[in-house]
């Protein structure tokens, strides 16, 4: 009988830990990682320096379960698609590591817990604004735009800012145009981040009948519109300097990122419109170096004396 249980109790193990990696593979903790780098810095720029740690662990705690929610209700929502396509098919639903109704479950559990942790510990409009994130992810962006426009990723990527706001609500308890512009900073950004990717894994949504622009349309208008979209990103950030009074160092550093990013934008359409080899992928992670350095740079330059 005990060399039974013995023998059970490493299997037991290993399909708890199996169980846990495939609850975080349903949150898609890449897009997680983004979410924080801009909820953190916006607020030390809201609070003037360093705000209470316990108000800015609770926050993120809260963004962490709402954006999980909205993942996995994304997961459970295109679990057919995601059977189809290369770029998805290890996703958890998928391989049959959760159930159909384990994540339909962690989903409304995780939405729910985020709401009323962030409304019982932060106050009621960082939840009120988690509550429209999650709202604005399922049903405007995965339900009616994602199938059905190549917009689809423009006016979605609205619930990936939120936590700008929720952020400077946690410390304000109120919005003002900075964040509104740290808002438009990253709604600007996510086309040209995105449309990369769409690039890469263009014959991934065509298979699924997914209308991404890059599916629609040539490279060379994808590579137009990234093109437009960064400059438009780097303009919006520039902004910010006379509305929030941002320093030196977010000045240098946004406009020396923003030239960067707007410089892989145009490699990236004058490459396309020659019918040359196109890497879309070196836009997409210098997108994420720029947005990373961006936001930094607003959680550092309130710190700094000059």
């Amino acid at each position: 009988m005990d060399v039974m249980v013995k023998n059970h109790a490493p299997r037991e193990r290993v399909s708890i830990l199996r169980k846990t990696k495939a609850y975080v593979a349903l949150t898609k903790p890449r897009v997680i990682e983004l979410l924080l780098v801009t909820t953190a810095p916006v607020m030390i720029l809201a609070a003037g320096g360093i705000p209470n740690l316990w108000l800015v662990l609770g926050t993120l705690v809260g963004g962490i379960m709402s954006a999980s929610s909205a993942n996995a209700f994304n997961c459970y929502i295109d679990r057919d698609i995601d059977r189809v396509m290369d770029r998805t098919k290890k996703r958890p639903l998928v391989t049959g590591e959760l159930s159909d109704r384990e994540a339909l479950v962690f989903a409304w559990a995780s939405g729910v817990a985020s709401v009323l942790w962030l409304g019982l510990l932060i106050n009621w409009l960082a939840a009120a604004l988690s509550l429209a994130a999650i709202l604005f992810y399922v049903l405007v962006y995965t339900l009616v735009l994602k199938r059905r426009t190549p917009q689809n990723i423009v006016w979605g990527g609205a619930a990936g800012c939120m936590p700008v706001l929720i952020g400077w609500a946690a410390v304000t308890g109120d919005l003002s145009w900075a964040p509104i512009i740290l808002f438009g900073i990253v709604f600007l950004w996510t086309p040209p981040h995105y449309w990369p990717l769409s690039m890469k894994y263009r014959a991934d949504y065509q298979s699924v009948n997914v209308p991404m622009l890059a599916v629609v349309r040539g490279r060379a208008v994808v590579g137009l519109q990234v093109v437009l979209y960064a400059w438009a990103t780097v303009a919006c950030s520039l902004l910010l300097i006379p509305v929030a009074d941002m320093g030196i160092l977010y000045t240098v550093v946004a406009l020396a990122s923003g030239a960067w990013f707007i410089i892989e934008s145009h490699r990236l359409y004058s490459t396309a419109i020659r019918h040359g080899d196109v890497r879309p992928m070196r836009v997409f992670h210098s997108s994420i170096t720029y947005l990373t350095l961006v936001f930094l740079a607003v959680g550092i330059d309130p710190l700094l004396p000059f």
